[in-house]
């Protein structure tokens, strides 16, 4: 909603989920653990990406409150809140046209594909793992680190070459240290 959203200080408060029922009835629930009550930062994409949420949100469509909750940025047709079936629908025709033009096949992406992406992709870059898990909203680190997080062979390759190279670079290091310190003892030697 509007009010989730700080672009001053450019954050965003995750603090409740939107449901819609069978029934078309829609709901405002708590977030499924408490770790997942979270404030998150905005990068800069992300902000120019809210930013246009809010100056281009529809005004000819009805305010729709839910459970005391109104602004809600993104809405249907008919003024209602999107949930996560309006952008899974969205995915599997991405995935449907992609498939009838390309003879290589696009397998089944849903939003909550793309949370599994987000996390490996951070874990690769070597985010702190803590600060992932806040990220995520998990309230436990094995879920971030054993669930979310898909590293493989490639990446274990790549995390010893680091090390070799962190080794590599200490050793240079001390070498220079220890050449400057016979360097200057030389030097007072004569002093």
């Amino acid at each position: 909603t509007l009010k989730d959203i700080d672009l001053e200080n450019r954050i965003i408060d995750i603090n409740h989920q939107v449901q819609r029922f069978r029934s078309g009835k829609y709901d405002i629930c708590p977030t499924k653990t408490s770790a997942g009550t979270r404030k998150l930062p905005m990068t800069e994409e992300v902000y120019q990406m809210f930013k246009s949420l809010v100056e281009n949100r529809p005004t000819d469509l009805p305010e729709v409150i839910v459970k005391g909750y109104a602004g809600f940025l993104i809405r249907d047709k008919d003024g209602m809140p999107e949930v996560a079936l309006h952008w899974e629908h969205r995915f599997q025709h991405a995935v449907k046209r992609y498939n009838d033009i390309y003879k290589i096949q696009m397998p089944s992406i849903t939003p909550h594909v793309c949370r599994h992406t987000y996390c490996s992709n951070q874990a690769r870059a070597r985010m702190n793992p803590k600060t992932l898990q806040y990220l995520m909203g998990h309230s436990e680190i094995s879920v971030t680190m054993d669930v979310y997080t898909h590293l493989g062979l490639d990446d274990a390759k790549d995390e010893i070459i680091r090390l070799k190279e962190l080794e590599d670079a200490r050793k240079e290091i001390n070498n220079i240290e220890h050449d400057t310190i016979r360097s200057m003892e030389s030097q007072f030697k004569y002093i």
